[in-house]
């Protein structure tokens, strides 16, 4: 009886892969390796997933704050002139890293810095609520760090502005979705949102 094994060797018909061929197809799957990671940019997706991080976490400090200013009877939203940072690191500028003009920087620690009870990196009590903290925990910024942290800054108005550095080419400032210098805000390097962008 004869083995297929040994039928194939016999056989000279029967057609390996040469070794030039198995390095031609492996250069040619590294070529597209290499070209599907620089057309992703595996580095400028991660930073553009941080943006969006922060884009949603400013869009839920405004509709707190907001739900706080008009649920509370006598607001207390923070003192005047004073910028409040969500990184323990202070930023290097006046003004909580050039982004305000408040005069007073107010870092926080790790331990109290999501603390929704005004303990918080935001000084707003917002279990003082009818309907409860609308949040469980105050949203840190991905990164947190001197560079790239959450801004917020109050007026005797109770009018108030959030901030977030965006770190994308996508959505920093002129960027193909530029979130920075389209915000209606005075600062063109910073996204912002609340009720007075000029704090």
């Amino acid at each position: 009886m004869i083995s297929f094994f040994t039928m194939t060797q016999n056989n000279p018909n029967h057609k390996g892969f040469t070794l030039i061929e198995l390095l031609v197809v492996i250069a040619i799957l590294a070529i597209l390796s290499v070209v599907v990671i620089l057309t992703l940019n595996p580095s400028q997706l991660l930073k553009q997933s941080r943006d969006s991080q922060r884009v949603y976490d400013m869009s839920t400090f405004r509709k707190a704050i907001t739900l706080y200013i008009t649920d509370v009877g006598s607001p207390s939203i923070g003192s005047v002139n004073t910028c409040y940072g969500s990184s323990i690191a202070t930023p290097g500028a006046s003004g909580c890293g050039g982004r305000m003009t408040a005069n007073t920087v107010v870092t926080t620690t790790a331990a109290l810095a999501a603390s929704t009870t005004g303990a918080g990196w935001i000084p707003i009590n917002f279990a003082s609520l009818s309907i409860g903290a609308p949040i469980g925990s105050l949203p840190l910024d991905p990164t947190n760090n001197a560079t790239y942290f959450y801004s917020y800054a109050t007026n005797a108005s109770i009018q108030f502005e959030i901030n977030a550095n965006m770190e994308s080419t996508r959505y920093s400032a002129s960027g193909t979705n530029d979130m920075e210098s389209n915000d209606g805000g005075n600062n063109a390097t910073v996204y912002e949102l609340g009720t007075n962008l000029t704090l």
